[in-house]
């Protein structure tokens, strides 16, 4: 199934009445800067597909229980039922048994009439027929948010991981498409853990001329992003730059943080999510992806 799902008996006076739900993938119009055999700067511009990035909330409710927020977390759009489904059963809600017994009453859709229409198809609820075998809030604090990765901590609702970034912005000079293809590269120099390992994530922080003035790994790539800024903060630096750089793909979570570090671009070797463009453009942050020696695509 390409996107969120409807049942199949839905009638279709209803369907069309509905809003366009999110598929797995979203059109961008993008600027991809390549260098051209005799060296010169080429710039070409198309549409591009990014994977779609988009929240959802999962809400449960059993006997006694009225609907609650158990989740949220980032992810691709489609197959929505299972995730959630999923979820619960590997954080204990039921298990098998529970399952073929009939605990698992329904999964659909929130129809709340306060949901806004970009909310539509980014809630589920999940009805259990009795309490659930583990208590949710005894192992979330927050009954919190997760992301597609890890990041988007704290923002336990769509509406606050939609809202929820902020930034003072970044005035001064950013990185142009030359320097833009040899920061991977100046990235890759500096992983010491990864030359060991192959299995570590750097981030970085530039100047607009390509200097690298920190750089750290980590398994995690919000974690090296977090090591960066607090590498500034510990030593009296400002957290803002002119460039963030990193390895591997770029999601919300990481335009996120490089917003409210108040960098002016962010660099990767991979491609960026829907929604993370989306939010890269709303906040003046300049974002790279698909980046190399002679080739980096800018998407905002």
């Amino acid at each position: 199934m390409s996107g969120p799902d409807l049942p199949p008996d839905l009638p279709h006076d209803l369907r069309a009445s509905l809003p366009r739900p999110p598929g797995p993938t979203t059109r961008r119009r993008v600027a991809e800067h390549r260098v051209g055999e005799d060296g010169a700067e080429l710039v070409r511009r198309h549409e591009d597909r990014l994977v779609t990035e988009e929240p959802l909330e999962l809400r449960g409710t059993w006997p006694g229980q009225p609907g609650r927020r158990l989740w949220v977390t980032m992810r691709t759009p489609g197959h929505d039922f299972e995730l959630a489904a999923g979820w619960a059963r590997h954080e204990g809600l039921f298990d098998d048994r529970d399952v073929a017994e009939g605990a698992l009453a329904a999964v659909a859709y929130c129809t709340d009439v306060d949901l806004e229409p970009e909310e539509a198809f980014n809630v589920v609820t999940l009805r259990l027929a009795r309490a659930p075998r583990s208590e949710p809030s005894a192992r979330h604090d927050a009954l919190s948010a997760g992301s597609s990765a890890c990041g988007v901590c704290g923002a336990d609702s769509v509406a606050d991981a939609l809202s929820g970034v902020t930034g003072a912005g970044w005035d001064g000079e950013r990185p142009g498409a030359t320097v833009v293809r040899g920061l991977p590269d100046r990235l890759r120099e500096a992983q010491q853990v990864f030359a060991r390992t192959g299995a570590s994530h750097a981030a970085g922080l530039a100047t607009a001329d390509g200097e690298l003035l920190v750089v750290r790994e980590d398994v995690g790539r919000h974690n090296a992003l977090d090591k960066v800024t607090g590498a500034r903060v510990l030593a009296g630096e400002p957290a803002a730059g002119a460039c963030l750089v990193v390895s591997g793909r770029i999601g919300f979570e990481l335009v996120q943080k490089a917003v409210a570090a108040g960098v002016g671009a962010l660099v990767a070797v991979g491609a960026p999510t829907s929604l993370s463009v989306r939010l890269a453009a709303e906040h003046g942050l300049d974002l790279w992806g698909f980046t190399g020696p002679r080739r980096a695509v800018r998407y905002a």
